[in-house]
């Protein structure tokens, strides 16, 4: 076994890094996309990073996927058909997939490596792959939803990379107007929004685009996330014709499914806005 290195990922918008001690590179390539990689680390399980930045650990990546998955799918009454764009780690797929009600689930994501190398090296992500209500489509996830069949889904759930590369078109209105007309009345849009700590420009931007888009209601949830910038991360959801003030705190509360980190009570706690981000954010 080789000598542990470092792994490190500087951030200029905070002024700050993190880093993790690996024993290995295990993958490199470069896709039609970007550039993915695959370390050991000696701590936190494998790392994925795509273009330098972290993507996931197999340590804390739950923290992230559930709060991505569950709050929606616990605020919506009954979320039949989900639509997952990007996301090709699976993660958040496997969560969708807990909910029993949930009867299709398509995941899109441009770039078909991202999946197969999850699959090699993070299978625990990927074990509902082949869960019949399942579908995997390796295409551009702003064409789709663009030509999405009006008022079809209950939940779409944009688990992207940042604001920048093949990512970029998600944050903007075109996008999420077109996530508004393929959504149900009452129907939730779920956005990951990066850190309040570092990116609270970009959560505002990103709201009022959404509301632009025609959305009635919106709220952020920060939540812990070790390996990204700042170690504080958050979603972001919408909603089409209805607020987002309470859920199902019955349902998530007797879950029939095993979580890490959420429950109805971080549920709760996560509706409760921050000082600096209620005064930012108008909550």
């Amino acid at each position: 076994m080789s000598q542990p290195s470092w792994f490190t990922e500087a951030h200029q918008a905070s002024g700050s890094s993190i880093g993790f001690r690996t024993e290995r590179l295990l993958h490199s390539e470069k896709t039609p996309f970007q550039t993915i990689e695959i370390h050991q680390t000696t701590d936190w399980g494998k790392l994925m990073v795509i273009d330098g930045c972290v993507m996931l650990t197999s340590r804390d990546n739950f923290l992230y996927h559930e709060m991505m998955t569950h709050p929606a799918l616990f605020t919506h009454p009954r979320a039949k058909r989900v639509i997952i764009i990007g996301g090709g780690d699976c993660g958040t797929l496997r969560e969708v997939l807990r909910h029993e009600e949930v009867e299709h689930a398509v995941q899109v994501e441009i770039d078909e490596r991202v999946t197969r190398l999850a699959e090699e090296h993070f299978p625990e992500l990927c074990e509902s792959n082949n869960d019949p209500r399942a579908e995997l489509k390796f295409i551009d996830g702003i064409k789709y939803m663009a030509e999405c069949e009006p008022e079809s889904v209950d939940l779409i759930i944009v688990d992207s990379t940042d604001p920048v590369g093949p990512a970029e078109g998600l944050f903007n209105a075109a996008f999420y107007a077109s996530c508004h007309k393929a959504l149900r009345q009452g129907g939730i849009l779920v956005q990951q929004s990066e850190s309040p700590l570092a990116h609270l420009e970009l959560i505002k931007a990103m709201r009022a685009a959404m509301r632009t888009a025609g959305f009635h209601a919106t709220r952020t949830l920060p939540f812990p996330q070790p390996c990204y910038p700042t170690g504080w991360w958050s979603c972001t959801m919408a909603r089409k014709g209805a607020d987002l003030a309470g859920f199902r705190e019955r349902g998530a509360a007797t879950k029939n499914f095993p979580t890490r980190y959420y429950n109805a009570d971080i549920h709760r706690a996560a509706l409760a806005q921050p000082e600096f981000m209620r005064e930012e954010l108008g909550e």
